[in-house]
């Protein structure tokens, strides 16, 4: 950032639909990492706080009950819309109406329609789409119009062909209330690339791509500041924040240092295994999905990257292939047979991931370091670190002499 930057003339808020947000925004985490617990508490400090739509019934435990065993694709589904609908209801109970509790829903799941319906019928302010480009998302909303949409997009390309679909959609086209654009080379889990050979590309740097998005604004005549920005991957600091803020985006989107929250969703085990993560510790590789995704190297990923061609070798279509019978991706490389694509079941990975087992466990994360470093603090300080850069000092407790 430059020396001569006044940060006193850059916005310490941002809009959407109408609520007043603090320029920060929690990055919706699966499986089950950010439910209620994160969610909620961001949003109650005036941010914005996201839950992630898959598989959140591992939080219930009669849901989790009423699913053992089962194989039943309708019931598993059915009772992961339950879910999603107790975690948005008990994130704006939270809140107490204080910021903005959203629902990121990954286009690449299978049953992406009815896990935006049932967020926009249980209360969520607004849905955030990406892992896919979200053109139907305004005609799966339309019932609620005051619900905000949020696509996650990586470069100015993507931007362009949104908003032009968008744009001519009927009866009468909307913008995006907000627009994510998250940098591949940083971001933990899925990555906006379709290549790991692109995740380093200068398309998607800030300092390119923020130019760029501006100009597909003036060339739809939409104007600067209607749709609000917001930058991904790599945000670790205030002075991050604010470089971001002068480069022109509206706020900053932050994932791994949430995750490791004292309120974020997961086992404490999840929260020391990315905490305690060395850059030498974290890897990109091929996910099922078919995208690139970064993780921590924890025994199961590095087992699995040993085995990984010998795998995909062996690859074949079957739909028994499904672990649990959910079948929540439209494309799995396990399931049909996708020979580039990752070998494994991700839904049982991030499941064992989020209840803290470093033996089966697949825990995505962000590349770079984290604010507090191994400490797991609050949300609260967190997030007065982003906009201060003071960190506040925690006295350690000490025996008293015998």
């Amino acid at each position: 950032m430059s020396q001569s930057l006044n940060p006193l003339t850059l916005p310490d808020r941002f809009a959407i639909r109408g609520r007043s947000l603090l320029p920060i925004v929690q990055g919706g985490m699966g499986v089950g990492v950010s439910a209620h617990g994160l969610a909620g508490s961001v949003a109650h400090a005036g941010a914005v706080g996201t839950i992630a739509s898959v598989d959140l019934r591992h939080h219930h435990a009669d849901l989790t009950a009423a699913a053992q065993r089962c194989r039943d694709r309708d019931t598993l589904h059915r009772l992961n819309l339950v879910a999603l609908d107790r975690e948005i209801k008990a994130a704006l109970a939270t809140a107490a109406g204080r910021g903005l509790v959203a629902v990121n829903v990954m286009k690449a799941v299978d049953a992406y329609p009815d896990h935006v319906r049932q967020a926009c019928a249980s209360g969520a302010h607004a849905i955030v789409m990406g892992a896919g480009l979200p053109l139907d998302l305004p005609e799966l909303a339309a019932g609620y119009p005051d619900v905000a949409l949020i696509p996650i997009l990586s470069d100015a390309r993507g931007v362009a062909v949104v908003l032009k679909k968008w744009m001519r959609q009927k009866p009468s086209g909307r913008l995006p209330d907000a627009i994510v654009i998250e940098h591949p080379r940083y971001a933990g889990g899925h990555l906006g690339a379709p290549d790991a050979n692109d995740l380093n590309d200068a398309r998607f740097d800030f300092a390119r791509v923020l130019p760029e998005i501006f100009e597909v604004f003036d060339a739809l005549c939409i104007a600067r500041g209607q749709i609000p920005v917001i930058v991904a991957g790599g945000i670790n600091s205030h002075e991050k924040l604010l470089a971001a803020l002068a480069a022109g985006a509206s706020a900053v989107q932050v994932g791994t240092a949430f995750a490791v929250t004292t309120e974020g969703d997961a086992h404490p085990n999840f929260k020391r295994v990315l905490a305690e993560a060395r850059p030498e510790d974290i890897v990109t590789f091929m996910s099922v999905a078919g995208l690139p995704a970064r993780a921590v190297k924890t025994p199961w990923l590095v087992n699995y990257l040993k085995r990984e061609r010998k795998l995909q070798g062996v690859a074949k279509a079957d739909p028994d292939r499904c672990a649990i019978g959910l079948h929540c991706l439209t494309r799995c490389g396990l399931r049909d047979g996708l020979a580039r694509a990752g070998q494994f079941c991700i839904d049982s990975q991030l499941v064992a991931a989020l209840k803290g087992d470093l033996a089966k466990g697949l825990f995505f994360r962000g590349s770079e370091s984290l604010p507090f470093g191994s400490e797991i603090r609050s949300v609260r300080e967190l997030i007065d670190y982003l906009l201060t850069g003071v960190k506040q000092v925690v006295a350690q407790l000490q025996e008293a002499p015998a």
